[in-house]
């Protein structure tokens, strides 16, 4: 059977240019490769696989592909056409730049390079939950906290293995910190499982590290509450997290805010909320009450006839947020209490007050009347 042409077996133009001829060869590879293919369709898509992969081998050789455009499958040698025989070779050619760049993203700064050696790792990052009071928060504060740290170990001197002893490489990865596993047609770096990265095994660790090379201890740590700061925002302290393996870089702390229930105050974002008890003589007559800020005490003109749950503003009264131009307001909630404990006379007086109030009318009860409505119409 004669062969079919190049171009035509991988679907391109005879002016194709050598992206368009990878990228087709890698489709149709992709395709027919025998790892993906089974049962009554491996014999097949081998067959095809093995025409693309002798397609590619050719049109992606510049010297051969003049020759083939010249003089057709007579300027090229059909020994060589196959390349590898019933290798894979041009398909870890062809893939080679996409699985590269796959498996060595990040490499640069959290692990090891591509070119071996072992590997490097970031530290881990440290949270610590610091409860401050609204005031606090409000106007900020610097405080001093006590962490975790490391030193290196005074008896290893940092080698983690005991004294008057050494440090072996890995025989498992060559001291590389990393193993090749082979899954299918990929190729996956993966830490070594024996010495975890570090490319080095310790026959007999420092008793005083346990074979870390370092020793953990306690430190004061400075650190400044912005004002106006919220419960759950976090600050974070660069490179005060746990130390990197084989000299990668520390992590970070992250300091997060908790801020302690007020007895009077409520946050709402930069707004502050409270409740303000006011007796139902004072509701009904008006006047003025004193109700407190984070910056003091204010003064409230409470108008006659006020009602349970009236709100009044106290504008700037809030916390100015970390990134606001302004600070946020007070709300004052009516809170109209009811007397207890009454005496005799004083219920005697209350009956009388509510006799005269009911010859008055609805004009005394605002919301009575429109209640009454409506529980007759929910009824009838």
């Amino acid at each position: 059977m004669s062969k079919r042409d190049y171009y035509e077996v991988l679907g391109v133009a005879k002016n194709a240019s050598d992206e368009e001829i990878k990228k087709a060869y890698r489709k149709l590879a992709m395709k027919h490769h025998p790892d993906r293919n089974q049962g009554d369709t491996a014999v097949k898509a081998e067959e095809n696989f093995k025409e693309a992969k002798e397609a590619y081998e050719m049109l992606s050789d510049a010297q051969k592909r003049a020759a083939y455009d010249q003089y057709g499958h007579a300027g090229v040698d059909p020994n060589r056409g196959m390349g590898g025989g019933e290798g894979y070779g041009g398909f870890a050619e062809a893939f080679g730049d996409i699985f590269g760049d796959m498996f060595s993203q990040g490499q640069g700064q959290g692990r090891g390079g591509r070119g071996g050696g072992r590997q490097v790792y970031r530290g881990n990052d440290l949270s610590y939950a610091m409860e401050i009071t609204l005031e606090e928060a409000a106007k900020g504060k610097d405080a001093q906290i006590r962490i975790p740290s490391w030193d290196s170990c005074d008896t290893c001197h940092g080698s983690g293995a005991k004294p008057g002893t050494s440090a072996k490489t890995c025989t498992t990865c060559a001291g590389q910190g990393s193993v090749q596993m082979r899954q299918g047609f990929f190729s996956v770096q993966q830490t070594c499982p024996h010495c975890r990265g570090t490319g080095k095994i310790i026959p007999e660790p420092c008793t005083s590290c346990q074979g870390q090379g370092k020793v953990k201890h306690q430190k004061t740590l400075e650190v400044k509450i912005p004002a106006g700061i919220d419960d759950g925002m976090r600050i974070r302290s660069t490179g005060n997290g746990e130390p990197g393996t084989n000299g990668g870089p520390p992590g970070d702390l992250y300091i997060e805010i908790r801020i302690r229930k007020h007895d009077i105050f409520e946050r709402e974002g930069d707004d502050l909320h409270c409740q303000v008890p006011v007796s139902f003589i004072t509701a009904a007559l008006g006047g003025e009450i004193e109700v407190p800020t984070l910056a003091g005490k204010a003064a409230i003109d409470i108008p006659e006839g006020t009602q349970a749950g009236k709100q009044f503003r106290l504008r700037g009264k809030g916390i100015k947020g970390i990134r606001a131009s302004y600070p946020g307001d007070l709300y004052c909630h009516i809170v109209v209490e009811t007397p207890v404990k009454l005496t005799e006379y004083q219920r005697k007086l209350l009956r009388e007050l509510e006799e005269s109030l009911q010859k008055g009318g609805g004009r005394h009860s605002p919301s009575g009347e429109s209640w009454t409505d409506r529980l007759k119409k929910f009824f009838s």
